[in-house]
């Protein structure tokens, strides 16, 4: 059985040539935002990591679930909430964000 129920990985790559990336919308901040959210809601089986380039740019900004392996595209502060109390927390897909 592994340590965490969930993983969730949040693409904050930063793209130096101008190209657009998951960072320029917005998602260090917003994974700063889940991770104090998860710990808030005490889902201490849930880790939050930050990751480079999960290679859906187009989709962007993007988190992946794992073990789920369900993607999400989000954009503001209602939408983390929304993934972090429905999937993190009761096991329910967010299908309105899923991609």
């Amino acid at each position: 059985m592994s340590f965490f129920k969930h993983h969730i990985f949040f693409c904050t790559n930063q793209r130096a040539n101008g190209e657009a990336c998951c960072n320029d919308r917005g998602a260090s901040e917003l994974w700063a935002y889940a991770k104090e959210k998860a710990k808030a809601a005490g889902l201490g089986d849930v880790r939050v990591n930050k990751a480079g380039c999960l290679g859906r740019c187009e989709h962007g900004p993007v988190a992946v679930v794992y073990p789920d392996e369900t993607w999400y595209t989000f954009i503001d502060k209602e939408d983390i909430d929304e993934i972090v109390d429905s999937h993190l927390k009761q096991g329910k897909v967010v299908e309105r964000l899923k991609i």
